[in-house]
Formats: C-alpha cells, structure tokens, sequence
C-alpha cells in the first residue's frame, strides 16, 4: 500500500508538475509601444493584435497585452520601454522609429518586434535586413519613392518644386528627405524643406511653404500625421495640393497616397512575434517588408485644393473617398 500511495504521489506531483509548466507557457506577454496614437500606427496595433488573437493567445488561455502611447515624447517612449524590459514581457513590439529605438536601447535580451520603421538599418535597429543575429526584428514600411514621385507627377504634372513638411529628428523622415533630394532633379523637380520638430509646429511649417512650392509630400512622419489637418488648412486655403504616403491621411484631406495598408502590415509583425512566442529567436527571422501598396484618391480635396484628376487615375484607386 506505500508504494502504491508513493506511485500514486508521484503521479500526483507529476500531474501538477504538467498543469504549472502548461499554464507557464500559455501565460506569456506581449507589450505593445507607439510614439504616438494616429489612424496608421493604432491600424498597426489592432493587426498585430488580431494576428494573436487568431493563433490563440487571448486572456482565456492567460495571455497578458498591454500596450502604451509615448504621447509624442521620446522620452516618455524611452520611460515605456524600462516598464516594458522591468516587467519581464515576452515579447515588446515597438510601432515607429522612436519607440523602437527607444527599446532596442532598453534591452539586449527580450525579443523585440518593430513596426512601422522606414529604414531600420538607418536606425540603428538592426545591420541589415538580414537575419540580425541579436534580439531584434520586424517589419518596415519603407516605399519606393520612384513610385511616390511618379503619383506627384499624375496628380501635379507641372510641379517642379515639391514641398515637405517632417521632423528632422525623426530618422525615417531624415532618410526620405535625402533620397527625396537626390531623386526629384532626375525628374525636373528639387525639394524645398520646412522643419517641424514638435507637432504644434507642423502648420507654421506648412505656411511657410506657401508661394514657395507647387505641391507639398508628406511622408510617415508622425508628427506630421498626427496634426495633418493643420497641413490640410494649409493646402485648402492656399490652393496648395497635398500628396501622402499615408493612405490614411486621404481620408483626412489629402488628395491622394500610394502607401501600404497598414493594418495589413500590423498582421504581417503579429505573424513574427506568433513565431516569436512558439519558440523561434529574433535574431534568425530576417527583417520583411511590404509590397502590397494602395491608391487612394480624394476628389473633393482635389477640388478645394485647385487640382483637376485624371478620370482614369480616379479609377484606378483602390479606394475613392467621397
């Protein structure tokens, strides 16, 4: 009878044993950092958290999500990215450039998924779109610009002096500027700059563009996107024709933007931190990128903003905002 009763407490101890390590690995965590909350990186953070959804990591099977917003700070971004590392998260996905540099910063050791980064190599993130070998991967949002200037020229065929408005601390937008500046002379155009480094600042910067350019570009900027419709004032009242690279930006007052969807992208990076959180490491998936891109069209912004469209361009559209 003891060794029955000793078996029997093995068994016991085992069962339980089985049962701790089984709710270990479903209680797992993913904390989710954003520079700021704007239609494109929030699309990010409802794809990503779709895509856990579906592979089965939800509050049922003891998965924890937080996510937190820097508010448009770095270093309420760098503040988020301690918390982050300090409660031991499984995985932290950070969406923009700032944020993500902000944890790569925080931790050598936690995986960390970014999203949303233009060119992450250029950041500092990782060495090369390549496997990285460190803790880091993720997901760009970088575009061919060739095709960028290509809808300038469809929306504005006369531009030759092609606006932009961006924060120069941001490196996603400081790399853009640069390959704008080299690009836009092999087509006839140069590029005339206006700074913002705070959002409040993005309407003063786009008044200052006025009678000095033929359209304005704008790309992923946050803090740009975040404060388009001081961009869109802008462009209305002075009859100054706005392009993006956000398609969400279109329904705000752009007239157009070829960009990728970014919800779309957000289950493109919860598809790598699903691999993440099933055992793969980081530092063997190679950074990806998305070649589905878009067209949307706005032709009532078209309209304020001085511009006639093209019928068959309007056509082409993905999606035509009324």
């Amino acid at each position: 009878m003891k060794l029955i009763r000793s078996v029997h407490q093995v068994a016991a101890a085992l069962a339980c044993v089985g049962l701790m390590s089984g709710a270990a690995v479903q209680a797992q965590s993913v904390s989710v950092s954003s520079i700021v909350e704007h239609p494109a990186l929030d699309a990010i953070k409802d794809g990503v958290h779709k895509a856990l959804s579906d592979a089965g990591y939800n509050e049922a099977s003891g998965f924890k999500w937080q996510f937190q917003t820097a508010q448009g700070n770095p270093a309420i971004a760098a503040q988020i990215a301690r918390k982050f590392v300090g409660d031991k998260a499984d995985v932290i996905v950070a969406i923009s450039t700032p944020s993500a540099q902000a944890v790569v910063s925080a931790t050598k050791t936690i995986p960390v998924v970014y999203s949303a980064v233009t060119d992450p190599v250029v950041a500092h993130l990782v060495p090369s779109m390549a496997a990285s070998g460190t803790n880091v991967t993720g997901v760009s949002d970088a575009l061919a610009l060739e095709a960028q200037i290509d809808l300038i020229k469809k929306v504005v065929p006369e531009a030759k002096r092609v606006g932009m408005v961006y924060n120069p601390g941001e490196a996603n937008s400081a790399v853009v500027v640069k390959q704008m500046k080299e690009l836009l002379p092999q087509h006839g155009m140069t590029l005339v700059e206006a700074t913002a480094p705070r959002t409040v600042d993005v309407g003063a910067a786009a008044r200052s563009l006025v009678g000095k350019v033929d359209v304005i570009y704008t790309n992923t900027d946050n803090n740009v996107v975040s404060a388009y419709e001081s961009l869109v004032k802008v462009g209305n009242d002075a009859k100054v024709p706005l392009i993006a690279s956000d398609t969400d930006s279109v329904a705000r007052g752009a007239i157009a933007a070829l960009g990728v969807n970014y919800y779309d992208l957000g289950l493109q990076t919860g598809q790598q931190v699903v691999r993440i959180l099933k055992g793969e490491k980081p530092g063997d998936m190679a950074s990806e990128t998305s070649s589905n891109l878009e067209l949307y069209v706005n032709p009532g912004a078209a309209k304020r903003q001085g511009v006639s469209l093209n019928e068959d361009f309007v056509k082409s559209a993905k999606k035509i905002v009324e």
